[in-house]
């Protein structure tokens, strides 16, 4: 049974690793040519960003039907391998599961013989089992304590994989991705912020989570569609979400505050130069921090208390500006006050309020 698990365990990791998510193909369009406005141009790939598909900047394409960038199987999760990984999330604790069990067995009955109880106390001898003939693989205090150590890793491993098979399930049986629920909470805020009385329907949650859950799980093991076009529940575009997604990263350019660096930054992750608290609360995400100079502008969208993220805009003479995103600490920017007869927005960029 054991060796069962490990099979079945690795088989859906490497599957999950080398077959991939898939990618949006260089150069992709619509076959509709008026469906560009619909979507987001990628200048690093050249192409139209499919729906549901984002560029991942550590794959450095676009990924269809992209999930996340999952940093143990050195991939992200997407279209192709999302039941793969899943099935991993799910066999994996399944398996600590049963090692825990014969792990807790054998120090139970190995416990039981050597311990001597008394009229005012117990003793415990590892030296010797108090039976004849003796067992066949040796079990003394080292052994006691590399069982009690591989416990505590299956343990460790069922509860946190498995939390993470719960929140996958989730999205799946919704049939949406950890991004898609991002970009359903971030409309419900836009629309509530405008108080614009529109309302967003996820366009391809199929409203039966069997459905759903078939648009991932098949007998074949390969997903359906092709990754590019998907079906959508009734009264839906199908670039409803596309369009959401432009006017929220529309949204963004508006309600963003321009700073100016006043301290240097020199991009890492835990500086200690610049306050314990800033030290102690740095991000915990796989976002990039952006080294800063004195004097440099930034758009910044989102913050903490003492970290905010946004685009460094660098003047270049060869392709007009190329924009940095990342974290930066509070403590190195000021509010930047500007007037509209001697600073000129960068790039035609709006100025913010």
């Amino acid at each position: 049974m054991l060796l069962n698990w490990t099979v079945m365990i690795l088989y859906n990791y490497f599957s999950a690793m080398f077959v991939g998510p898939g990618y949006v193909p260089l150069g992709w369009t619509p076959e509709k040519s008026q469906d560009c406005m619909y979507l987001q141009y990628c200048k690093v790939c050249q192409s139209y960003k499919a729906p549901r598909s984002h560029h991942c900047r550590k794959c450095n394409r676009c990924v269809m039907k992209m999930d996340h960038h999952c940093p143990w199987i050195n991939n992200c999760c997407g279209y192709q391998n999302h039941a793969s990984f899943t099935l991993f999330l799910l066999l994996a604790p399944l398996g600590c599961i049963h090692a825990s069990f014969i792990f807790i067995m054998t120090m139970y009955t190995q416990l039981y013989n050597r311990i001597s109880f008394g009229w005012s106390s117990v003793k415990i001898d590892m030296s010797a089992a108090k039976r004849d003939p003796r067992p066949i693989i040796p079990f003394g205090l080292s052994a006691f304590a590399a069982s009690l150590f591989a416990l505590g890793l299956a343990l460790g491993t069922t509860i946190a994989v498995g939390m993470l098979f719960i929140i996958q399930m989730k999205v799946i049986l919704t049939n949406k991705t950890s991004i898609e629920s991002w970009i359903e909470e971030k409309a419900k805020d836009r629309i509530q912020y405008y108080q614009t009385g529109e309302t967003f329907i996820f366009p391809y949650d199929m409203g039966s989570k069997w459905k759903n859950f078939r648009q991932v799980f098949t007998w074949s093991g390969i997903p359906e569609g092709d990754g590019l076009d998907w079906p959508v529940r009734d009264g839906c575009h199908q670039y409803s979400l596309t369009i959401e997604q432009l006017k929220q990263k529309a949204d963004k350019r508006v309600r963003s505050v321009r700073y100016r660096a006043i301290e240097d930054y020199s991009g890492v992750c835990c500086p200690v130069t610049k306050g314990v608290k800033t030290f102690f609360t740095t991000p915990c995400t796989e976002e990039p921090r952006i080294a800063l100079s004195k004097g440099d502008l930034i758009l910044a969208t989102r913050g903490l208390k003492h970290w905010m993220y946004g685009e460094k805009i660098l003047i270049s003479a060869a392709d007009g500006g190329i924009r940095e995103r990342g974290w930066f600490p509070r403590k190195c920017v000021e509010k930047y006050q500007y007037d509209s007869e001697t600073d000129q927005p960068v790039h035609g960029e709006k100025k913010s309020k």
